[in-house]
């Protein structure tokens, strides 16, 4: 407690809004629920069942809580499992508070442009939805990735058909139904 305390006291220094310290994995799902923090600071070990791993998972499939551990463990089970989770950092103990502050400023930097990213994905998916001519987009192996409502009538293949087939097998069977005149 009294590091979480310090801990506590050089984020308020830095100027972050800090929740009251919690020590169990269903208080900080409970703090969570009341809250809605941007960012938690994830113990390992925690007093309870649930320890900050299994906490960190439960606290992003119901908040997309940004997770960064601060563990005095780091052998490669725990690693393997934090990993998991996603986390956006995970700092071993002792730390420095320039470690801490870096750590926590690109975590929130790297949330914000994943952020903006998934924002701008979401605007061409419905602006290449909407656009009426046909849109087949493939990768680099030209399997398909994407069709619009305008490429589904055009192909005659539904969009979760086409997706993961050859682009070559979609047209191949969309020109010979073309030259055949079956609709």
């Amino acid at each position: 407690i009294l590091i979480a305390q310090d801990i506590r006291r050089i984020l308020i220094g830095f100027g972050y809004d800090v929740l009251p310290l919690v020590t169990t994995g269903s208080d900080a799902l409970r703090a969570a629920d009341a809250r809605e923090p941007d960012l938690v600071l994830m113990d390992i070990k925690l007093k309870g069942p649930l320890d900050g791993i299994e906490t960190a998972a439960r606290l992003q499939k119901t908040h997309r809580t940004l997770i960064v551990y601060l563990t005095s463990h780091s052998d490669e089970t725990t690693l393997g499992r934090a990993k998991q989770t996603n986390p956006f950092g995970y700092i071993v103990k002792p730390f420095t508070d320039r470690e801490l502050r870096t750590c926590i400023e690109v975590a929130l930097s790297k949330h914000e442009l994943e952020s903006k990213l998934a924002a701008r994905e979401r605007w061409f998916s419905t602006t290449l939805r909407s656009i009426g001519d046909a849109v087949i987009a493939t990768d680099q192996d030209e399997i398909i990735k994407f069709m619009n409502a305008a490429a589904e009538t055009l192909t005659g293949w539904q969009t979760t058909e086409a997706v993961g087939r050859k682009l070559g097998e979609v047209v191949k069977a969309f020109l010979l139904r073309e030259s055949h005149g079956i609709p």
